[in-house]
Formats: structure tokens, C-alpha cells, sequence
């Protein structure tokens, strides 16, 4: 009887484990979907790559650092750290452009967007572009960027695709999402055609 109840134990154990797995892997694939996420067209699919026309955004910039604290800063000013003290929304993705992490301005603000309480902080215009994209998962690591890259200009090269611009990157899932489940870019300004 002892063992029975031990073994009932242990599989219940287990069951509530497996449970408590899958919610969090549930809770983190979701965790973009409740995000404004930055409007593109796209123009071709290729299996990972992409051709996209993005429109002129409104992003809030900030000089990139090895640290949390390019992050930190751009969150301030949407949580409230801004001249108007005003909340803005979070979106989707976080774009690492000419050495600055950039938030984009929902469209709610784009009109009247609050201005930075920190001059490290700058409200700016990415311009309209069409871009060659690589999407992938994982980690963001030193090396998964310029592997990345690496496989999308080949990939462009392969097509024909000239480049007018540096590239640039984009996440779209908070650190604590596993890296199997995380939505990372490369980008690639291209000629329109």
C-alpha cells in the first residue's frame, strides 16, 4: 500500500511538473502577441527570408550599450519618464540601429509624442525602407548575429538584392522568453525594385 501511495505521489509529481512546463512555454511564446508591433508590408517570402516595405517610423532612440542600461533608459522614458509624465505603450520589436537601441512610438503617440525627460533619450524618424529580413531563434549571443547575417547576405547575393544601407537587427521577446521560442532579425537595406 506504502509503495502504491509513494508511486501515486511521485506521478502526480510529475504530471503537476509537466504541467507547470507547458504553461510557462505557453506564457512565453505569447508574451509579444499583447504588443503594437512596428506596421511592414511584405513583398516576398523565401522560407526564413523576407523582402518587407516598412513605412517612416517614429522611434525613440538611445545610445547602445554592452548593458542593460540602454534598455533601462528607453523604458523609464515610456514608463512615465517624460516631459508630458505620460505612460506609452511597449511594441514590438526593439530595433538595434547605427549603434542605438530604438523603441518604436505606438501609433497612439505618433501625433503628439511626449518628449524625453533624459537628453539621452531622443524621439527620431526611422525612414521608410524596403529591407531583406532573416528571421531566427535563440539566444542572442556575439555570434548568432553575424551568422545570421552572414547566411542573409548570402541569400541576397543569391537573388540579386543590392544593399543601400547598414544592416540592422530586431527582438521581439523579453530576456526571459526561452531562446527557442524568441523571435530575432537581421535586416538589410535593399535598392526597391
Amino acid at each position: 500500500m506504502l509503495r502504491r501511495i509513494s508511486a501515486m505521489k511521485k506521478m502526480f509529481s510529475i504530471v503537476v511538473s509537466l504541467l507547470v512546463i507547458a504553461f510557462t512555454i505557453a506564457a512565453c511564446a505569447t508574451s509579444r502577441s499583447g504588443y503594437e508591433t512596428a506596421p511592414y508590408k511584405v513583398i516576398r517570402t523565401d522560407g526564413d527570408f523576407e523582402i518587407r516595405e516598412y513605412p517612416e517610423l517614429k522611434i525613440a532612440t538611445t545610445a547602445r550599450e554592452g548593458d542593460d542600461s540602454s534598455f533601462i533608459r528607453l523604458f523609464r522614458y515610456i514608463d512615465g519618464g517624460n516631459l508630458a509624465k505620460e505612460k506609452i505603450a511597449m511594441t514590438t520589436p526593439v530595433f538595434m540601429v547605427d549603434g542605438k537601441m530604438a523603441f518604436v512610438v505606438p501609433e497612439k503617440h505618433k501625433s503628439a509624442t511626449p518628449a524625453p525627460a533624459s537628453d539621452q533619450v531622443i524621439v527620431d524618424m526611422m525612414k521608410a525602407q524596403r529591407v531583406a529580413v532573416l528571421s531566427f531563434s535563440g539566444t542572442r549571443t556575439k555570434a548568432s548575429e553575424p551568422q545570421a547575417l552572414a547566411k542573409l547576405k548570402a541569400w541576397m547575393q543569391a537573388k540579386k538584392l543590392t544593399e543601400v544601407g547598414a544592416p540592422f537587427s530586431a527582438y521581439y521577446d523579453p530576456p526571459w522568453t526561452p531562446g527557442f521560442l524568441r523571435r530575432n532579425e537581421v535586416l538589410v537595406p535593399i535598392t526597391p525594385r
